[in-house]
């Protein structure tokens, strides 16, 4: 995110120095109608940094489709874990993972 200007700066001081009601929205009509809203749009889970080590052929297929590896991976799992919970890839997951399969048995 870019850095605030000075005149940004002064004019949020200004603002948050003032009350409420002496704020003026009037160029700001209030939504009244939220029908059109998605839920959860803007939301981003907390990212980890984490180790991982991964098969060479692996990691250059993931490097081959260019820079950003690292969230091609993140969304290659979390459309494993989406499946896996069944829900299709929404969001938070509500339940634990299902039976698994006899490939995902031999993989350990």
């Amino acid at each position: 995110m870019r850095k605030l200007s000075r005149e940004q700066k002064r004019d949020i001081a200004a603002i948050s120095a003032m009350r409420d009601e002496d704020i003026d929205l009037s160029d700001m009509p209030e939504v009244v109608d939220w029908s059109g809203a998605e839920m959860g749009k803007f939301y981003r889970p907390p990212k980890k940094s984490v180790t991982m080590r991964l098969d060479q052929d692996v990691l250059d297929w993931l490097k081959a489709y260019g820079k950003g590896y690292q969230t091609r991976v993140n969304l290659l799992l979390r459309h494993a874990m989406a499946s896996s919970m069944g829900n299709g890839g929404a969001g938070k997951t509500t339940r634990g993972p299902r039976k698994r399969s006899r490939v995902a048995r031999m993989i350990g």
